[in-house]
């Protein structure tokens, strides 16, 4: 579940720019590593003006695009799920500088001067930067809840 809903994403999915349903927006995740700025800065609006990133560095890390997006409406808790199959990034060389401490999901757009920052999910315990491989098992409810 995500940590941290970015201000931006807000706006933009209330005037109906962001489309996270099957087959809209391109939905992505970065890993971020324990010196990142991501968890804190809800006020940033695009991806490059994070004070610290601090992504992934591991040999063979690439972002992931998010697939099986939906979006469901859960009547009985008053909210909207937004929801994607898991995340996987295989091929790591287990090279990383630090420790990964939570993903990045985002709208991209071309790069990240106008691609938009939609949540941060802290994950409960770091993942080793000794990591071949990092799977990211989405919670049961869903990426993230619009209420």
């Amino acid at each position: 579940m995500a940590s941290l809903v970015y201000n931006e994403f807000k706006r933009l999915t209330a005037i109906g720019s962001i489309n996270l349903g099957s087959g809209g927006d391109d939905i992505r995740v970065a890993l971020c590593m324990t010196n990142t700025t991501c968890d804190t800065e809800e006020e940033t609006a695009l991806m490059n003006a994070f004070t610290t990133m601090d992504e992934c560095d591991s040999t063979g890390y690439s972002r992931q695009a998010l697939t099986s997006e939906a979006v469901a409406t859960d009547a009985t808790n008053d909210r909207a799920e937004f929801d994607a199959a898991d995340a996987s990034f295989t091929g790591l060389s287990g090279d990383a500088t630090r420790d990964i401490q939570g993903a990045l999901v985002y709208k991209h757009v071309i790069d990240d001067t106008d691609s938009v920052p939609i949540a941060f999910v802290d994950f409960s315990a770091d993942i080793t930067s000794a990591a071949t491989q990092i799977d990211i098992p989405w919670n049961s409810e869903g990426i993230l809840h619009l209420t």
